[in-house]
């Protein structure tokens, strides 16, 4: 310690009212290096250098709690795929069970057969309900029933009877390609075989109908009620 600073600081203890800021000042003054040959020497004053202190301890600071974050953030899922729920493939479970009340091919003034046309080859099909009525109808509705195996597509139908006289009707409904023909009212279909068919693809291979089902009801002018007759494919 030079003797310049020690009468520094002696003044500073004798005064009544210390200046703190004018201490600081004079102490800068004292310990500030003095320059040679003409060499001007920047000195930080005590207040810049306690900001640069400052600032040097901030930014270590944000680099620690940057390194803490990133240590302590979540690891993401190893296989983020993993937990998603995946949708349930069908069963054969549902798919509607063919009728359990068997075949009836013959009631009344009807009867009926179902047979997979001969014609029908690895890709397509066509099925065929024959009806035999023994007796004019005034009402008829014939229903065809082809369960959605695999690759079954609509690709046409056709009857004996006019056309004009039905109202046709193409869809699937509940595991079924369902083709339903309908008598308008006032038409007449007379005694006599009649055909209505199904057409539609499938998967190659043989395609097996033991799902498939035929449903017809009909009625007479006579005042004796309707008729209805069904069966399977097998």
């Amino acid at each position: 310690m030079t003797d310049e600073l020690r009468g520094l600081l002696r003044e500073g203890a004798e005064a009544h009212l210390p200046d703190r800021a004018r201490m600081l000042a004079r102490v800068e003054r004292g310990t500030a290096p003095r320059p040679r040959n003409g060499e001007r020497v920047r000195v930080l004053s005590w207040p810049k250098i306690a900001l640069a202190t400052l600032a040097t301890a901030g930014t270590l600071t944000v680099s620690a709690l940057a390194v803490v974050t990133a240590v302590q953030a979540p690891e993401p899922p190893r296989n983020p795929t993993a937990a998603a729920p995946t949708a349930a493939a069908p069963s054969s479970a549902d798919r509607p069970a063919p009728p359990t009340e068997g075949s009836r091919t013959e009631n009344g003034p009807l009867w009926a057969d179902g047979s997979v046309d001969p014609h029908s080859n690895t890709y397509w099909a066509q099925s065929n309900v024959t009806l035999k009525a023994r007796k004019p109808l005034t009402s008829l509705v014939v229903e065809l029933r082809i369960a959605l195996t695999e690759g079954v597509r609509d690709t046409g139908s056709w009857r004996t009877r006019p056309a004009a006289d039905f109202d046709l009707s193409a869809r699937r409904e509940g595991g079924f390609l369902v083709y339903r023909w309908t008598l308008k009212p006032g038409r007449t279909v007379p005694s006599g075989e009649h055909v209505f068919a199904g057409q539609y693809d499938h998967a190659p291979g043989g395609r097996d109908a033991k799902d498939d089902t035929y449903r017809i009801e009909a009625a007479t002018a006579a005042a004796e009620g309707g008729a209805a007759v069904w069966g399977g494919f097998a």
